[in-house]
């Protein structure tokens, strides 16, 4: 092999990757990597409110857009961004002006705050779980909203909510989305957006935070139809889970019993994920009925019904919901993605973190690399990079040696590194080393773009 040529021969993987172990590692690589920052770190941050870096920017917004198509792309779903500050008899027709709250409990002994229904019980009394004492208050509510005035004067008159839940939305504005669209039922309406909640035990990173984003979806269905159209969904949702990368094994169901079941719900699953820390929820399947409907017609006064032409009769239509936590399901995959994994001798140091992103999900679908900074090198590298820029995510990357950068673009989930070599004067070729293989190929510099394309379809 000539000494001006990238090398074409890969390493050896010579043991079974490891996954994530613990949160920590990841919240380093995230922050080392430009994925995401703890929100005004000069200032000390602040609690639960988390950036996305250049990188996560990018990520987060793939991971939206695979959600986006997956709904929009159907013919029986339309999209909608709703307003995040709304009329407050919104809050109040849902029920979250009533009862959208926690019971907290303080310590008198340490002086914690807590959820009374998360804490320890001994002796049919709560226990704080910071010190373990018995002397706590009684439980008292606190709603999860946050609270703002319109206008230039602060009082009871001009209260507004920031929205906890984007699903709301979509209700008010049913008969808009119905009229204009003409669409006939079962359809539904999909939404991204922020929310908003005033968690009392935010935490785990991402997971749970006070400004979060959602992805939600109501499916609008005539009323005994509703069950066959849950499990519909619930599969599709499945579905969607395995497309992103997701296992059988790391993904399941929970049924929320007589005893879990929201006051509106006539039957809700969890889509659940086995996080570092646990099985938690991603995504809430839900059987609304037509609660939603008939409460903001009462509190309206106007009617929210849909008119059959086939069968010539008028219902309030039922709900089947999905609702997906963004950052949530971000951090899903993130995790999902993490390997540490030994290797030959490719690289600098014996092993590597590898992040392996689907690449319709990777920040970085391609990188280009000059073997050196020589002129020559860096402006063939550079124009192969703008080049593939118009169809593809690119970097384009000169610092340090070649090893060391196929380490960095291994450790953000780039698919592929094409290294511009001294052969490629000569040959008009480059060479493609794959992310999870790191295996490598020499390609003639026009046909880059086709052979992308279908090692991503074949991903």
């Amino acid at each position: 092999m000539s000494e001006t040529q990238a090398p074409t021969s890969s390493s050896s993987l010579d043991a079974k990757p490891k996954p994530l172990a613990d949160l920590q590692t990841l919240v380093s690589l995230c922050k080392r990597r430009g994925f995401i920052f703890q929100s005004s770190e000069i200032y000390g941050g602040l609690n639960s409110c988390w950036d996305y870096g250049p990188l996560g920017a990018d990520f987060k917004f793939n991971v939206k857009m695979s959600w986006w198509k997956a709904m929009t792309r159907r013919a029986d779903i339309v999209g909608l961004d709703a307003a995040i500050l709304m009329h407050p008899m919104v809050w109040k027709a849902s029920g979250h002006v009533d009862g959208f709250s926690d019971p907290l409990c303080d310590c008198k002994s340490c002086k914690t705050r807590f959820r009374q229904d998360t804490a320890p019980q001994k002796d049919g009394k709560t226990i704080c779980p910071n010190c373990e004492s018995k002397d706590v208050t009684e439980p008292r509510n606190f709603n999860l909203m946050f609270k703002t005035h319109m206008g230039p004067v602060e009082d009871a008159s001009n209260v507004v909510y920031l929205r906890p839940e984007t699903a709301q939305g979509i209700f008010v504005n049913f008969e808009n989305v119905q009229t204009s669209t003409r669409k006939k039922i079962p359809f539904g309406i999909a939404q991204i957006g922020k929310s908003f909640r005033n968690e009392i035990t935010p935490g785990n990173f991402i997971f749970r935070t006070r400004e979060f984003e959602q992805m939600e979806m109501q499916y609008f269905v005539k009323p005994g139809t509703d069950m066959d159209w849950f499990e519909k969904w619930k599969e599709s949702r499945l579905q969607h889970y395995a497309a992103l990368g997701f296992s059988k094994e790391k993904l399941r169901f929970k049924e929320h019993g007589p005893g879990e079941l929201a006051h509106y719900a006539r039957a809700a699953f969890d889509v659940q994920y086995e996080f570092p820390f646990g099985w938690q929820e991603l995504e809430g399947i839900h059987n609304r009925g037509d609660f939603d409907l008939s409460q903001h017609a009462k509190f309206s006064g106007k009617k929210i019904e849909y008119f059959d032409e086939a069968a010539k009769e008028k219902f309030v239509p039922y709900v089947i919901e999905t609702a997906v936590g963004c950052d949530r399901l971000v951090l899903a995959i993130l995790c999902n993605a993490y390997n540490e994994e030994s290797v030959g001798a490719e690289g600098d140091n014996d092993s590597r973190i590898v992040m392996r992103f689907k690449p319709s999900l990777a920040p970085i679908q391609v990188a280009c690399l000059p073997l050196s900074k020589k002129p020559e090198l860096q402006s063939v590298a550079s124009k192969i990079r703008d080049d593939l820029a118009q169809d593809f995510r690119a970097d384009y990357d000169e610092a340090a040696s070649i090893g060391k950068r196929y380490r960095r673009q291994d450790e953000v989930g780039t698919p592929f590194c094409l290294t511009v070599d001294f052969e490629t004067q000569n040959d008009q070729k480059v060479t493609v080393r794959h992310r999870d293989t790191m295996a490598q190929d020499r390609v003639d510099m026009t046909q880059l773009a086709q052979y992308l394309n279908e090692k991503f379809k074949t991903f």
